[in-house]
């Protein structure tokens, strides 16, 4: 009893109660370079609890502010903050990044002054009275987090961090195989270029031609975190969308892997398009949140570190989730689109469709296409779109890819990784294989690469088979 007593004091002096009402202020925090950071600083009511605040640092997507709620988690950063963080009794602070909203100064994609930013913003919020420095969290999607990824790798000392929908490894996801997600890039371009950095333009322009990809790797790389992770030292929660165009599962998943810390993955249907963003999985993903923070910022044990370690949403959201120790089991089908050799121009393409399937499949992971091709005109690059033909006649994207050749007149196996998704095919689909110089082949309407080959360019396509990871049990309907 008396050990039962003691627990119970130590949880009410770490615990305080949930505060009814904040305070918010609307500032700009000036950084070392001169440049205003326009912010907002949220404190609970009441007297700061024995052992003071924790607090939680909380960052956007590009081309956004704090305040944008058309976004990757489809909520705005303030909104997570007044209503899952602060009535629980944390101190945050919110603010458009550099470059954005009302915030001076220029975007340069997290390069090493938006970094630099999070550690002073990170200092500002620790000296703040009632605040504990030591039990700092950080919350931050796409853009923000990425950059949560690379101040942690980069020392800033956040006790727990939380990162959704973003990457580790850049280049991956702009330019795999050499090739850029051309769509991709454009839109998140169009999004900052009246106040990008000189630098970046350049950077922007190099990897849609493909030149100078040496200098594009590494600008990319000095925003990732991939070849960092080994010095992440903090417990760390990844939330990352099951059909997400511009970070895939794949940068969640290397991560997950390699991290030694307390960590817990949870797969949703939020992100980047084609994501849905279903309300109602917010309303029972952002409480996990909150209970990661109680845990190692508040030291709650509420035993969210002992759940199993991953999380997965069906699509659609039906308010039930499936939990798993580990990535749950899969499966691999080989699925052969057969041809003799089908000749196409630069606008033309090669659809081949397969069988109807026996039963339902739920994909999740990288399809890895192998194809013959061969061309007497020079093709510089391939593009291919898996999609799925359901029974009602629509066409889902399962998944796409691309990559550069250098083709002869003599038939070459290629081969080309394509997106990592979590993608449900119902029962009686047709499996279909697209191969054309750009995914708009497939659909107009399919942006992801956009690239285009000479006028003169002739390819031949032969014989082409997937590797196809799929869920052993399939929980989408």
């Amino acid at each position: 009893m008396r050990r039962l007593a003691l627990a119970l004091a130590a949880l009410a002096l770490t615990a305080p109660g949930t505060a009814s009402a904040f305070a918010k202020t609307d500032l700009t925090i000036r950084m070392s370079d001169g440049v205003g950071i326009a912010a907002t600083y949220y404190v609970p009511d009441g007297a700061p609890p024995i052992g003071r605040w924790p607090s939680v640092l909380m960052l956007h997507g590009l081309g956004e502010t704090r305040t944008t709620t058309r976004n990757a988690v489809g909520m705005s950063i303030n909104s997570i903050a007044e209503t899952q963080l602060v009535p629980q009794g944390y101190a945050v602070l919110t603010f458009d990044a550099r470059g954005h909203g009302e915030s001076g100064g220029l975007v340069s994609i997290d390069g090493p002054r938006e970094i630099q930013d999070v550690r002073e913003l990170v200092n500002w919020l620790g000296s703040q009275a009632g605040v504990n420095p030591d039990r700092i969290g950080a919350f931050g999607y796409s853009y923000g987090g990425g950059a949560v990824w690379r101040a942690t790798a980069g020392g800033v000392p956040f006790a727990a961090i939380e990162v959704a929908a973003t990457w580790t490894y850049l280049y991956a996801a702009l330019a795999p195989q050499d090739l850029a997600r051309s769509g991709v890039i454009l839109g998140f371009w169009q999004s900052i270029a009246a106040r990008a950095a000189p630098e970046v333009e350049p950077i922007v322009r190099d990897v849609l031609e493909g030149r100078n990809l040496g200098a594009v790797r590494a600008f990319a790389a000095q925003r990732s975190t991939r070849r960092l992770l080994g010095r992440i030292k903090v417990p760390t929660f990844l939330l990352q969308g099951r059909r997400d165009f511009a970070f895939d599962l794949g940068q969640a998943f290397g991560p997950f892997a390699r991290l030694k810390v307390p960590k817990r993955l949870y797969i949703g249907d939020f992100g980047h398009p084609p994501s849905p963003l279903p309300p109602g999985e917010l309303e029972h993903v952002l409480p996990e949140t909150r209970l990661w923070f109680d845990r190692f910022l508040k030291g709650l044990p509420n035993g969210i570190d002992k759940r199993p370690r991953v999380e997965l949403a069906p699509d659609p959201w039906t308010g039930r989730t499936f939990s798993y120790r580990a990535l749950p089991a899969r499966r691999t089908l080989s699925l052969g689109f057969a041809g003799t050799g089908t000749m196409i121009g630069y606008r033309e393409k090669v659809a081949r469709t397969g069988p109807r399937l026996r039963r339902r499949l739920e994909t999740f992971g990288a399809p890895v296409l192998r194809v013959s091709l061969a061309s007497s005109t020079g093709w510089p690059h391939v593009v291919a779109v898996l999609s799925a033909v359901t029974p009602q006649g629509k066409e889902v994207v399962v998944s796409a890819g691309g990559a550069r050749t250098r083709l002869t007149r003599s038939p070459e196996r290629v081969t080309i990784h394509m997106i990592n998704q979590a993608t449900a095919v119902p029962r009686r689909s047709r499996l279909r294989l697209t191969i054309a110089a750009a995914s708009t082949a497939q659909s107009p309407g399919n942006l992801l690469y956009l690239s285009s080959v000479p006028q003169s360019a002739q390819l031949t396509v032969r014989f082409a088979r997937i590797t196809l990871p799929v869920l052993v049990r399939p929980i989408s309907r």
